[in-house]
């Protein structure tokens, strides 16, 4: 197995720095233990003006059987006796990627003492691959199938497929390819392209594919695999295929996008509940709501600073008071009992729902799925789709709603995607309504215009229905110190004229009628617990654009 790693000379810099970024000095060959062979590390020529680096890896593949690799699920799929007899010694794989790792690691890192600086700049490159596995499996194979990989990330690409024999041509082309990458990128990314897309090209992972190679494959492709045209298909065949993992990888891929054009962390958006909610939930990491149903505060401990500027609390920061949303906040069922707010908070949006017929409904910050569950119990919504910035969320929303179970007909009537909400997105466009429960309490004041217009301007659903905490009801909260929000992500909380503010300017311009409703029990002083804004086009019910009714 055979891969060379060639550069020349530029003005400013000698041939002979590639001994420096691959820490491998050219005087020198090298032998090194990987984890299915040895592999020697050389240089073939190294002048100032040209300089080229070799790995070669001696397989040995009886060892490669003994230890349980290259068999099974984890290798190569061929009978019994190709186990000994077979291609892996030769054609670049896996095994070469794993190799690349191994002996390069500091390079991949982009890291070089020596030369400091010099990592960071792109290099004139030529890559030489002998032998270079590329199978199809349905998803196109062989010369083709290089250049698809190679080609967007700013390659020169030059494949021929190997026949299978050169005295025989009538025989055909072999499963194998030779390969040529020249280009000018940085050492470091050259290496890390290398290590994702070998496996891809091979289509078989030679050991075994556990959670850990998720990581391993959004670390090696930061930067250039979101944008992949063909990031289904790396995603897939680099973990082997296996399902549970490339939906892991996509979903996390998806957040990290969003993260990066909100200018924020991914675990800032991704931050549905603690990891105790999520143990209880059942799964690791799974999240039960990404905007709490409940307002239920927690510790003070916990909270951070609201943004400055926030309207009506500063910067206030949410305390623990236990059930909240009890006897307090909610009225008493027909046993007596109380209902939670939350539970109130469902049925007066589907109330308004019902009031405008909408059949095809839009739940943005989904959460846990909550409200997504009562949609699909009525047989007047023929569609519901869910919409969350945390992958998390979704995940327990799936779990909670069993969608697994569904029926081939109820789980026609839903979907649950990853979105963030500040973007225009064209899947949320078309629908009779959209509902944002107690969703824009949790934006920085300085994004919900952008919400504004994904929302309102460009999805335009004929009805949208808003609701949000009223923070005159705070003080009915006996163990909730006045100037607390409810809870800890809550960037603001509205007063009743505040709320009616915004609802009034977002109705006028974009050519919608409110109408503004309590939720819960209706305190005289301060009103209700939750406030409901319900928005329908102007032409819907031919009310004068922008008019509001309380």
């Amino acid at each position: 197995m055979f891969i060379s790693i060639s550069t020349t000379a530029t003005a400013e810099r000698p041939a002979t720095d590639l001994g420096f970024l691959l820490h491998k000095h050219p005087e020198k060959v090298q032998r090194f233990s990987t984890s299915h062979g040895v592999a020697h590390v050389f240089y073939p020529e190294a002048t100032e003006q040209q300089c080229t680096a070799a790995l070669l890896l001696d397989i040995d593949p009886v060892a490669l059987v003994r230890q349980g690799r290259g068999r099974g699920k984890s290798g190569s799929p061929d009978l019994a006796l190709a186990q000994y007899v077979n291609d892996r010694p030769y054609a670049a794989s896996s095994l070469l990627a794993v190799a690349l790792r191994t002996v390069f690691r500091s390079a991949m890192k982009g890291s070089c003492e020596k030369l400091p600086g010099r990592a960071d700049l792109a290099m004139p490159l030529r890559i030489a691959l002998p032998a270079v596995p590329a199978t199809g499996a349905g998803e196109g194979g062989g010369p083709a199938m290089v250049r698809r990989l190679f080609e967007p990330l700013g390659w020169q690409v030059d494949a021929v497929a190997v026949p299978l024999d050169e005295v025989f041509p009538e025989w055909g082309e072999s499963r194998y390819v030779r390969v040529e990458l020249t280009g000018e990128l940085r050492l470091a990314d050259a290496l890390q392209h290398l290590y994702v897309l070998l496996p891809v090209l091979d289509g078989a992972k030679h050991y075994w594919v556990a959670p850990d190679e998720v990581d391993k494959l959004l670390a090696a492709g930061e930067g250039w695999l979101a944008d992949h045209p063909e990031l289904a298909v790396i995603t897939r065949r680099y973990l082997a295929r296996r399902w549970s993992l490339t939906r892991l990888a996509m979903e996390r891929l998806a957040l990290a996008r969003l993260a990066e054009a909100d200018d924020r962390e991914a675990e800032e958006l991704d931050n549905a509940v603690d990891d105790d909610q999520s143990a209880e939930d059942g799964a690791t990491g799974a999240a039960v709501s990404d905007t709490p149903a409940d307002d239920t505060p927690v510790s003070d401990t916990a909270a951070a600073p609201a943004p400055a500027g926030s309207p009506s609390n500063g910067n206030a920061r949410a305390v623990e008071t236990p059930d909240t949303e009890k006897p307090d906040a909610g009225k008493p069922d027909a046993d007596g009992r109380p209902v939670p707010l939350a539970v109130q908070r469902r049925t007066a949006v589907l109330a308004a729902l019902a009031e405008t017929g909408a059949a095809r409904v839009l739940d943005l910050g989904c959460g846990q799925g909550e409200l997504v569950g009562d949609l699909l119990k009525d047989a007047r919504v023929t569609e519901v789709l869910g919409v969350d910035v945390s992958s998390r969320a979704l995940a327990a929303a799936e779990r909670k709603l069993r969608l697994d179970r569904m029926s081939e007909r109820q789980a026609a009537r839903v979907r649950l995607v990853q979105g963030a909400l500040t973007y225009t997105d064209a899947r949320l466009k078309g629908y009779d309504a959209a509902v944002l429960s107690e969703v824009i309490e949790h934006l920085d004041l300085p994004r919900l215009p952008a919400l504004e217009y994904a929302v309102f301007g460009a999805a335009r659903p004929q009805t949208v229905v808003v609701t949000t905490p009223n923070v005159e009801y705070n003080v009915r909260w006996e163990t909730l110190p006045a100037g607390h929000v409810r809870h800890s992500d809550h960037r603001f909380e509205w007063n009743r004229a505040e709320f009616a503010a915004w609802a009034e300017r977002v109705a006028r311009t974009y050519g919608y009628t409110v109408a503004l409703r309590p939720v819960g029990p209706v305190d005289e002083e301060v009103g209700a617990p939750t406030q409901l804004a319900l928005f329908r086009t102007a032409t819907t019910d031919n009310a004068p654009e922008g008019s509001v009714t309380r």
